[in-house]
């Protein structure tokens, strides 16, 4: 009889461990249980720790709660101004509600990934090239907002939405590239004009500066072949300014008519005076042979 009621307990005893090793599960920090007693949602979301259900009655479905990245798969698409572009994006999102995820929807993954493709390809339709290179801020944002109203009924929040790249053709990359270079030209070319002003405006403010006082140009001059000579160069150019010229020209001119009143008094005879001998010889002279030639005639 013991040895029965032994054999009983020791049944009993491994059923139970049976029962207790079918019925007991673990659920990690990061993910919650949805358990369906046959086929109907309970209530109580089971959460991390050790939990049990009912062997062949309940059926557990962990929900990880964690924030999901999923690429989006680029999308081929024609914009507004019928551009033809390649556009691929990511999406962060997470489980909420863990029930709603798994009642509400067969798969929140697969349901995820196809709303954002639906949702790029409606964005690329809508927006201008410019728009998708450079305003990609507001494009996210309406991105979400497209995926974010669906989602909310599968139980699942959109986090964040970025365009990861855009893909243009070869043809749209060298007429961007053209307008890039004349753009640059453009602004360089400005930007040479205004320098030129402004030098030029500060020239003439040295030029009035420099006619006022004469002696700065020559200081100006100075110094300029202080720095030439700086550069240890073999040949120097020294400038000849045009002032200097001028001033011996002008002394030049002077010189001639200070020496022409001088020849001028010499000629004179003081009164009082006898002329000259080598004058008064020079006239005898000249007319002596015709002295001579009358006498003899006579």
């Amino acid at each position: 009889m013991v040895e029965e009621l032994v054999a009983v307990g020791l049944t009993l005893g491994s059923l139970g461990a049976v029962y207790a090793m079918a019925a007991a599960r673990v659920i990690k920090q990061y993910e919650r249980g949805v358990v369906l007693r046959l086929g109907k949602l309970q209530s109580s979301v089971r959460g991390p720790g050790f939990t049990m259900i009912v062997p062949l009655v309940d059926r557990l479905h962990r929900v990880n709660m964690q924030i999901v990245t999923m690429p989006v798969p680029a999308q081929d698409g024609i914009t507004r101004d019928n551009v033809t572009v390649r556009v691929d994006a990511v999406i962060y999102f997470k489980v909420m509600d863990a029930a709603e995820a798994v009642v509400e929807v067969e798969d929140y993954r697969f349901a995820v990934s196809q709303m954002a493709q639906t949702s790029l390809r409606s964005i690329i339709g809508k927006s201008n090239l410019d728009d998708l290179l450079s305003n990609r801020e507001k494009l996210n944002q309406g991105l979400e907002l497209m995926i974010d109203s669906p989602a909310i009924g599968w139980g699942v929040q959109i986090d964040r939405v970025e365009i990861k790249d855009v893909s243009l053709p070869e043809t749209m990359k060298r007429s961007m590239a053209r307008q890039a270079e004349a753009d640059r030209e453009r602004r360089a070319r400005v930007i040479n004009a205004d320098a030129e002003l402004q030098a030029s405006k500060k020239l003439a403010e040295a030029a009035h500066e420099m006619s006022e006082e004469p002696a700065a140009l020559q200081l100006r001059l100075l110094q300029t072949v202080v720095a030439v000579a700086a550069e240890k160069n073999s040949t120097l150019v020294l400038p000849f300014p045009v002032e200097l010229l001028r001033f011996l020209e002008r002394a030049q001119q002077a010189v001639p008519q200070q020496a022409v009143p001088q020849q001028s008094q010499g000629n004179h005879a003081e009164p009082g005076k006898p002329p000259e001998s080598g004058v008064n010889a020079a006239e005898v002279g000249e007319l002596g042979p015709s002295a001579g030639s009358r006498s003899g005639q006579d």
